[in-house]
């Protein structure tokens, strides 16, 4: 069991966990009676309400393009600290517009969007509890959302065969006090030497990674180490997604 250094006091990991295991994480689907695909997204004390909805047409932009769009929102609802935040007007947080990019860039990377033809997927990844990796579990979360949006296009003859090419799932790893560890909670996140996000389908390919040297830089195999943790936490969530969903089984 290990432990770690934490604002200057060693403490033991949540949920007991060693350096390279996940918060206990758990996908629910089919949580939102109006969605056309919806998902629950549990890391740890991290929670994620993730729906997609499908509407007819694209964007101007993209007519005439015969293909589809999936774009994404996110946003933390007020109660979801410790202390409550404002609710976010239009003129969204920079962070919540970059979050939702990253969202969308992900989702795209596994959708034929000509497969799709010419509809718009919105995934909406709304914070209910944040401990940690909302991102992470938000991308993780909208794929399986999109995933039962789509096939339920499929069932309904609304679209022929499933656009979808691959999952696609996300976790964080960061250097905390000298250590590689997975799965950041929030008080490992805040005292992060390096904090680090890794997009990756199931396939193996990395569609995103993200590093920041917060409070120190990192050797290249210290890189090496955390991009090593990353794909083994990855692969347990595609697995978590597959067992739930039946793509690829």
């Amino acid at each position: 069991m290990s432990a770690q250094e934490c604002g200057g006091a060693r403490q033991q990991r949540s949920f007991g966990r060693a350096a390279d295991e996940l918060r206990p994480v758990k996908l629910t689907n089919d949580v939102m009676k109006n969605a056309d695909g919806s998902c629950l997204a549990e890391f740890g004390d991290t929670r994620v309400l993730c729906t997609a909805c499908i509407e007819e047409g694209v964007p101007s932009w993209r007519k005439g393009q015969h293909a589809g769009w999936v774009t994404a929102e996110y946003a933390m609802l007020p109660a979801s600290t410790s202390t409550r935040s404002r609710r976010e007007q239009k003129g969204r947080k920079g962070r919540s517009m970059e979050i939702e990019r990253l969202i969308g860039r992900s989702l795209r990377a596994v959708v034929d969007l000509r497969r799709l033809g010419e509809l718009t997927v919105t995934c909406d990844c709304d914070v209910i509890q944040a401990d940690g990796g909302t991102r992470t579990a938000s991308v993780t979360g909208a794929w399986v959302a999109l995933h039962d949006a789509l096939m339920s296009y499929v069932r309904q003859d609304k679209i022929k065969r499933l656009p979808l090419t691959d999952q696609v799932a996300a976790i964080s790893m960061g250097m905390v006090a000298g250590r590689p560890l997975l799965d950041l909670d929030y008080p490992e996140d805040s005292h992060a030497d390096v904090d680090m996000n890794l997009v990756a389908t199931g396939g193996g390919g990395i569609v995103e990674v993200q590093g920041t040297g917060e409070r120190s830089t990192i050797s290249r195999d210290q890189l090496n180490a955390l991009l090593d943790l990353g794909e083994q936490g990855i692969r347990q969530l595609i697995q978590a997604q597959a067992e739930l969903t039946g793509f690829g089984v």
